[in-house]
């Protein structure tokens, strides 16, 4: 009687034990969601930091096409990666540029290259773009790709630091574009998205670059974001509506579709010369035309006494030695004129190579 009283306070006490274990945890682990919810850009990065762990590499992919203007950016965006990849807090794993000219090019031996075809002839009604998710779907079924996780980049993508994978677990990491608005075309989105999906707030409002996420995730989703550019680009109000953006929304919606939800990241990239100081940022995002007075005065959508616009030169590269931006401008047109500058010193045949 006694041992089997001893045992059952032994069994209580270590019932208790677990309880106030499992207590614990999940008081931490409830805090921890709420600490990523009020700071969601930057609290479970830290805390993966400062234990040491780290989550698995990531594939960069980048898509592009053969064109001279394709070509210098994807150059630039190569010489970055290969700098930062293996410095610290990097989780950036092996690169590739998918060429979707369905032909290779001079870049195949300096950049590693996977050759996939374009839309056939007439799909994409002129908006090349449209070549962007079709591309994904063959290479995701025809590469062998070792990472666990993928980030689709483009080639106007500057490498400011070494970048982690802020993709947690299947929840992807994207960043959010104030331009891509799902619950303001509603009307519009309704017609990808029936109410019987859920509601229209499901849509993040991202494109599908930079976002990390889960391969297998990309998988599933890729030949849907097919579907549903080809849909959009032929439905005339949608066209009319999202424009240049809309493979960007059709990425957005194929990924509600799928259940997919994303960790907004707005210290994923920054956009010069909207956005002033690189800070904490990763990438710099070179979409932006950069125009100003020798005062330091932005001109924006006036061509500046100094300037730099990557659609300057579409028919060839920057020329090397670009000169700086007068005193006044923002820190980000700086650096990236920089940025540039550097790539430009240190890769071979930049002058020659890649012209139209």
């Amino acid at each position: 009687m006694i041992v089997r009283k001893g045992m059952g306070r032994a069994k209580s006490l270590l019932l208790l034990l677990m309880v106030l274990l499992f207590s614990f945890a999940t008081y931490n682990l409830v805090a921890m969601i709420m600490d990523h919810k009020a700071d969601g850009l930057e609290s479970l990065n830290r805390k993966m930091m400062v234990s040491g762990k780290t989550n698995s590499k990531f594939h960069v992919a980048v898509t592009a096409t053969d064109a001279a203007y394709n070509q210098w950016q994807c150059r630039i965006m190569y010489y970055w990666y290969k700098k930062v990849k293996d410095m610290p807090g990097s989780d950036m794993g092996k690169f590739t540029r998918i060429l979707h000219s369905g032909r290779s090019d001079q870049l195949m031996d300096e950049i590693p290259t996977f050759v996939v075809d374009p839309l056939p002839e007439g799909l994409d009604k002129g908006y090349i773009v449209l070549n962007r998710p079709w591309a994904f779907v063959q290479w995701l079924e025809k590469a062998d790709i070792e990472e666990e996780y993928i980030l689709m980049a483009e080639p106007d993508h500057i490498f400011v630091k070494p970048l982690p994978n802020l993709a947690q677990g299947t929840l992807p990491a994207a960043f959010p574009f104030f331009y891509i608005k799902p619950d303001q075309n509603e009307k519009i989105i309704r017609k990808f998205y029936p109410e019987e999906n859920g509601p229209v707030t499901d849509v993040d409002p991202i494109g599908n670059s930079p976002v990390i996420i889960k391969k297998s995730l990309m998988e599933e989703i890729a030949s849907t974001w097919v579907n549903v550019s080809l849909r959009m680009k032929d439905d005339q109000e949608t066209d009319k509506a999202f424009g240049w953006v809309l493979e960007m929304y059709a990425y957005a919606v194929a990924s509600a579709l799928h259940g997919v939800k994303h960790n907004l990241r707005k210290d994923f990239m920054l956009q010069p010369p909207w956005d002033l100081n690189v800070e904490n940022k990763f990438i710099i995002h070179y979409t932006y035309g950069c125009d100003y007075n020798m005062k330091g005065e932005l001109t924006y959508g006036k061509i500046g006494e100094w300037r730099f616009d990557k659609r300057s030169y579409l028919l060839g590269p920057p020329p090397k030695n670009l000169p700086l931006p007068p005193p006044g401008v923002p820190e980000s047109v700086v650096r990236l004129v920089k940025m540039v500058n550097e790539a430009t010193a240190n890769i071979p045949e930049w002058d020659s190579l890649n012209k139209s």
